[in-house]
Parts: C-alpha cells; structure tokens; sequence
C-alpha cells in the first residue's frame, strides 16, 4: 500500500536528518552552549579529548563534535585553513547549535617582536590586512558591507569586554607548557593585543614589518577576523586565542614544526579554562 509507505520513509527520512541537527545533542533544549573552533584538528584534538559524552554531527560535510568541557555544553569544529572555510563553518556553527559565543583557538605568527613561541594573544582587536583598496602606496583598509543589513563593517573587530577580562582572569589560574629553544627554557607570556588575518601564510621579513607598522599587529594568522566578521554580522560575541607558533620570517616554516605542540597545547589550556569561567552562572560575555 502506497500511504503506509509513505509513513515508513518519513520515519527513516527523520532517522537521517536527525542526527545533523544541534537538537540531537543530550542536553535539555535551550542549555548554554560555548563554540570552540580551530583551523585544523592539532588546534582543537586536546578540547576534544577532554569532552564527556562526545557526540558527533556533520553539517554539509564539515565535521563538529560535542559534549561537555570544564562544566560547559561545546561544540567544536576544525574550519579547514583560510577565511572562507572559517566562515563557512561559523555560520553552521553558529546557525545550528546557537552558542552563546564562539572562541577561537590556535597558532600565529609574531608580527611585535616581543612575542616568542609559546607566548598568548587575547585579541583585543581582529582585522584582515588583506580586504580593501590595493593602490601603488599599498592597501588602504575597508570593511566589508554586511549581507545581513547591508552597513558597513569596521576595519578592526573589537572583542568583548567581558570575554576579555574572563580570559585575563583565566591565564591567571593556568600553568602553561615552558617552551625550550636552544639552551633557554621560558614560561609563556599572556597578552591583549592586535590580531591580523590574511589568506597568506607569512614568511616575509618586509610584509611583518608593514604589518607592524601599519596595523601595530601583535600576531598574524589566517581565520580570526573572518569569524569574528560572521560573528558581528549574527550578534554572537568572540573571541580569538592566539598562541605564537613562529616569527612570520624566513624561518617560519620550521619553527612552525618546532613549537606546533606547544604552542596548540598552551592555546588549549587557556580556552579550557575560559570555558570553565563560562559554566559559571555569573560569567560576563559582552
């Protein structure tokens, strides 16, 4: 009969939806939840092992998993490099499990030559030093318009306060990972400052230098300001961890190779504890 199995492939079509969906997640309807995203699966492997009860949901192809973090329900995705993967994947995330906020968690490049490998940006500000006007003086800045209301975006992303303080307050209770070159072992300095983002990985000593100059950078990288762009244009707070992999110089690639562990390591450890500070009832996020 042709009405009873129409009824049967309804039953089967929900089976499949389901499971992509933020509501098969376990917790009650409405639950805060925190999103966790980082460039590639090294960014994020140390969140995830930490998360009770994983689940795992695809959403037109991209990989998210959740669970609860430090007392916090989170969903956590690898965007893939670039900022067209980074926003593609903070609007699913964003448009189908609606957190409450979105930290980002990964590796930079120093641009202030203070920073070292190991060090911690809190991005006071993001901006993409690629997106604008290229003239023969150089680039000269300019948001994009938003497709949502059509206003412009500001050049600079300015973070929340309140996440801000949260994350201060969270490198305070942390130990990071010391970080060994050569015979000189330090432990990581955290600091506010100016992110950048462009869709080019930086091994040049003059384009470091125009960034220091120009935008007085702190850090280089290649998806930050791309979500927290998407996350102005959807009023979701960000919040973009930084943790200094390599000197944006010639010797960028291998020192990427040296201090990748440490530095994902240390970035982890400081979103884990600002989710921790999340799960509180009294946590600021504006």
């Amino acid at each position: 009969m042709r009405f009873p199995s129409l009824i049967l492939l309804f039953i089967l079509g929900a089976f499949i939806i389901y499971p992509i969906c933020g509501t098969a997640m376990t917790d009650p309807p409405g639950a805060p939840c925190t999103g966790i995203m980082g460039a590639f699966s090294e960014e994020v492997a140390r969140l995830e092992e930490g998360l009770k009860d994983p689940q795992i949901h695809s959403l037109l192809g991209v990989r998210f998993v959740s669970g609860m973090l430090n007392g916090r329900r989170v969903v956590i995705a690898s965007s893939g490099v670039g900022k067209v993967n980074a926003a593609m994947t903070a609007t699913l995330l964003i448009d189908h499990f609606k957190p409450r906020e979105v930290v980002f968690s990964g590796i930079a490049g120093a641009i202030n030559p203070a920073l070292k490998p190991g060090d911690i940006v809190i991005a006071e500000k993001t901006a993409q030093h690629d997106l604008g006007t290229l003239t023969a003086e150089g680039i000269q800045l300019r948001g994009a318009r938003s497709p949502v209301d059509w206003e412009r975006n500001p050049v600079y992303f300015d973070a929340p306060s309140g996440l801000i303080a949260l994350a201060q307050e969270s490198a305070r209770r942390i130990t990071l990972d010391k970080v060994r070159s050569g015979s000189e072992e330090r432990t990581p300095a955290v600091v506010k400052g100016i992110v950048v983002t462009g869709d080019v990985f930086v091994v040049s000593p003059s384009k470091k230098e125009e960034l220091w100059k120009s935008m007085k950078a702190d850090a280089v990288e290649m998806e930050g300001a791309a979500v927290a762009q998407i996350c102005r244009q959807l009023s979701v707070p960000c919040l973009i961890i930084r943790s200094i992999s390599d000197s944006a110089d010639r010797n960028a690639r291998q020192d990427v190779a040296a201090f990748l562990d440490v530095a994902v390591r240390n970035s982890a450890s400081l979103v884990g504890e600002i989710v921790r500070g999340l799960a509180m009832p009294e946590s600021p996020r504006q």
